[in-house]
């Protein structure tokens, strides 16, 4: 060693050394390089923040509102022109084509990757794939059996269940001015549709059985993708198997008898897989939306497809809904556009909040390195 010192001299000495330094802490950079491209891409927090970025509320609740509007359309041809009057058995078709679907994202490793199991127990998963099953096939159920006004009077009544039940389980309360906002809207869509308002004895039993499902399988949504950092996509793949063995469950109880029966011909089955697609489009995008969101700004969201498929069917189709419908349907856009303006408005106090907060904390800790850092040199000042 002393020889190859005597030889390379004190100047070669010192690149050597300088290169050694240089490639350390270049191979820190990269290491701090491959751990953020691990967090961003391989761990539940990451896909989360992935989803976050690139679906925001606008996004989320737009790619929603078109796939419902495009479902509904779809779902009225198959249950009318076609003839497939099986509303639980269509509910089963639309979740086993989008468990086939998450699968091959499964072998393509497209999937995102699930949270830790113990933020979230199994018993919360199970019972958002039971309430799933009990929402979806209970919504179509009382589709069939009733008419469109006296659907839409079923979801009215989700608004203040969910708000309740929020309350209930996680104490969380809503201004007055939204209250009033809901209000608006709730009465608008009342009036809107009390033309096409028909009473069904059984419909009317499946629509109050619908209610609570459907809230409380919202706000499950929600507080899962927002509280335990799941994704929509990760949320499907595990709940999506509980809600095909609850639906096949209820199907001896709900659906008719006949279903073997059906003529499947290659256009009814390309009608059902059509809208069997647009049903795991409408899924994913509920689910982004309610990831985005609240699970009453989905509600509202829904209230509004209602409002423009009725303007759209006067304006476009020569639809005559009447003087009454109309009025209500504008009462309700009035309604909902308060509703967001006042959520956009919370939004914006929220971020503005955050963001002086985090620059006390900066500080505070900047402070504390300071004092740190005059503590070490009085300390080797003393030595």
């Amino acid at each position: 060693m002393g020889l190859l010192d005597c030889l390379l001299g004190a100047e070669a000495r010192k690149s050597i050394k300088r290169k050694h330094s240089d490639a350390g802490e270049a191979g820190k950079a990269l290491e701090v390089i491959r751990g953020s491209l691990y967090i961003e891409l391989r761990t539940s927090e990451g896909a989360r923040r992935q989803q976050q970025r690139f679906c925001g509320p606008v996004v989320a609740m737009s790619f929603n509102f078109f796939v419902s509007v495009g479902i509904i359309l779809t779902n009225k041809l198959v249950m009318g022109k076609v003839g497939f009057n099986f509303p639980i058995f269509l509910t089963l078709i639309h979740y086993t084509v989008a468990w086939l679907l998450l699968a091959f994202f499964k072998v393509l490793s497209w999937l995102p990757v699930s949270p830790p199991s113990k933020t979230s127990p199994s018993s919360a998963l199970f019972s958002l794939g039971a309430i799933m099953a009990f929402a979806s096939g209970l919504a179509n159920t009382s589709l069939k059996y009733n008419s469109v006004g006296f659907y839409q009077m079923a979801k009215i009544s989700v608004t203040p269940t969910i708000v309740l039940a929020e309350f209930i389980l996680f104490r969380k309360t809503v201004s007055v001015k939204k209250v009033l906002a809901l209000a608006v809207v709730s009465a608008g869509i009342a009036v809107a549709t009390v033309t096409d308002l028909e009473f069904n004895a059984f419909g009317a039993c499946i629509a109050i059985a619908w209610i609570i499902p459907s809230g409380v399988n919202k706000i499950l949504w929600s507080n899962l993708q927002q509280q335990a950092n799941w994704t929509a996509l990760a949320l499907m793949w595990k709940t999506t198997p509980i809600t095909i063995f609850f639906l096949v469950a209820l199907m001896p109880w709900l659906d008719p008898p006949g279903v073997l029966l059906f003529k499947w011909d290659i256009n009814n089955v390309s009608a059902i897989l059509v809208s069997a697609l647009l049903g795991f489009l409408l899924q994913w995008s509920g689910a982004l939306a309610l990831g985005a969101t609240s699970a009453t700004s989905h509600v509202v969201l829904g209230q509004f497809k209602t409002c423009v498929i009725l303007l759209g069917g006067y304006l476009l189709l020569d639809s005559d809904p009447g003087l009454v419908s109309l009025s209500g349907t504008i009462v309700a856009l009035v309604g909902m556009s308060v509703y967001t303006s006042l959520n956009l408005k919370e939004s914006k106090e929220g971020s503005t909040k955050q963001i002086p907060m985090q620059n006390h904390v900066s500080k505070a800790k900047g402070s504390e390195n300071g004092s740190e850092g005059s503590t070490v040199i009085n300390t080797t000042n003393e030595v």
